[in-house]
């Protein structure tokens, strides 16, 4: 009875492993190391100095005896040998850990292939967004969720305790129906930045040009002056600062157009237009990039004063200032104001941004409750725009609307980027009104009109 009792544990604490390929031998080496004991299925039973030591290698109907559970490191192609194995398969859990080349590169994912493969067998996807390189450096440096499915709970439950017992964690995704979307995960490349993306690209190529034309160009046809080196800094440095704060706003219009939708509609019951879900749902994103500028212009501004241009222009005022015998005793506390102003509104407008950026990291989000980081990510957020739109209002007061500073009719850049931001905040203004704010908040509640009046 103890020799049963004996074998029984042995095997619930073995894992088989089908292939012996990068994965298969990153997974074996750490399930060795939280002490589980690992046997190998492989074509070849010659030991080879790349497997752990520790482990045994067998063929594959050897090995699948040796464990209930047992974890397919290959490809979907080479899984037709299976059948063969299908009277010492039944029952067992089998974790497919398989992706493919392409998106829907088959018409049904590879785990319910194997599942119609060997019937008998209780299917698991899993493991399939873990990449033998995180296993072996020890998922510091990766993320640490792995995604499970499966038609069996029992066997999902027993996948999810090894996954947990490797350090993972583990996230039940339902059933084996899911596991195309699994698969088809693991090949995207940054699908949540991809729409941010291409607004960044859009919005730095079209002010750079924009400020090609308009400081450049225009110079260079008007006065004969080449002023072409201004590419390099100052464009740059006007452009990063313009998109971040567009971003920034960006990340604040699509709540404001939703809360619109709903006080026009009388009801949060029904779904948004796609465009703006979409957009609702890469805000983080967008902020983030909107932060990655800031940090640049940042950068690009500590540069200024040792730039060759900016050195000669000091230069040569205080050489005219000398020959002119001119002198400016007294201080100009307008200019003075002006300057401190400015930099204090940059300043604190990118300090919150910071913070911005860091509360939206997993690591800290989780560790506030939902009031707190709506307060930080919403309040301050719009604190954080005032601040931005402020500090580049106070920037370009004395040229914004100075006709002289028109090339050819088209206004400062500066003045574009303010029509955003200003709309956001003067649309967000208006739905903090008492009497806006308290329908809205109604309707958020579950409050809706009456339907012979609701649109």
């Amino acid at each position: 009875m103890a020799d049963i009792e004996k074998t029984i544990h042995t095997k619930e604490n073995t894992i088989c492993i089908f292939g012996t390929g990068d994965f298969g031998r990153s997974l074996g080496y750490k399930l060795l190391q939280v002490g589980y004991n690992v046997v190998f299925g492989s074509r070849s039973q010659d030991s080879t100095p790349l497997l752990p030591k520790g482990v045994e290698i067998m063929d594959y109907g050897e090995a699948a005896q040796r464990s209930s559970i047992i974890v397919l490191a290959i490809h979907r192609e080479h899984y037709y040998f299976l059948t063969n194995l299908s009277h010492i398969l039944n029952g067992k859990v089998l974790v497919d850990v398989s992706n493919n080349q392409k998106v829907n590169q088959y018409p049904e994912s590879n785990a319910q292939f194997l599942a119609q493969l060997v019937p008998n067998a209780k299917v698991v996807k899993a493991f399939n967004t873990v990449s033998a390189w995180s296993l072996q450096s020890g998922l510091l440096d990766a993320s640490r969720q792995v995604f499970v499915c499966g038609d069996d709970s029992n066997s999902k439950r027993l996948v999810m305790d090894v996954a947990c017992r490797l350090g993972l964690t583990p996230l039940d995704q339902g059933s084996l129906l899911v596991a195309g979307e699994l698969e088809n995960y693991a090949l995207h490349l940054f699908p949540m930045w991809r729409l941010p993306f291409f607004i960044s690209i859009g919005l730095t190529a079209f002010f750079f040009f924009y400020c090609l034309i308009t400081d450049v160009i225009y110079t260079s046809i008007k006065e004969g002056k080449d002023y072409s080196f201004l590419i390099a800094v100052s464009i740059t440095n006007r452009v990063f600062p313009i998109v971040s704060l567009t971003l920034l706003a960006l990340v604040y219009l699509p709540g404001i157009i939703a809360a619109f939708v709903q006080l026009y509609r009388g009801t949060k019951y029904r779904r948004f237009p796609h465009w703006l879900d979409r957009w609702m749902l890469c805000r983080k994103q967008l902020g983030l990039i909107a932060l990655g500028y800031a940090f640049l212009h940042a950068i690009y501004t500590l540069i200024i004063p040792i730039r060759v241009y900016v050195r000669w222009w000091h230069n040569n005022y205080l050489i005219s200032q000398v020959r002119e015998n001119k002198t400016y005793e007294e201080l100009n506390t307008t200019l003075a104001w002006y300057s401190d102003i400015y930099m204090s509104l940059g300043i604190l407008g990118f300090g919150l941004l910071i913070l911005l950026g860091i509360t939206s990291l997993p690591s800290v989000s989780n560790a506030v409750n939902w009031r707190e980081f709506h307060f930080v990510q919403s309040k301050l957020g719009h604190v954080t725009l005032l601040f931005c739109t402020a500090h580049t209002l106070i920037y370009g007061w004395n040229y914004f609307f100075d006709i002289h500073y028109y090339a050819w009719c088209l206004p400062p850049a500066g003045t574009l980027s303010l029509i955003i931001p200003c709309t956001v905040l003067v649309l967000k203004f208006f739905l903090i009104t008492p009497c806006i704010d308290r329908k809205l908040t109604k309707i958020r509640q579950g409050w809706e009109r009456s339907p012979k009046h609701r649109k």
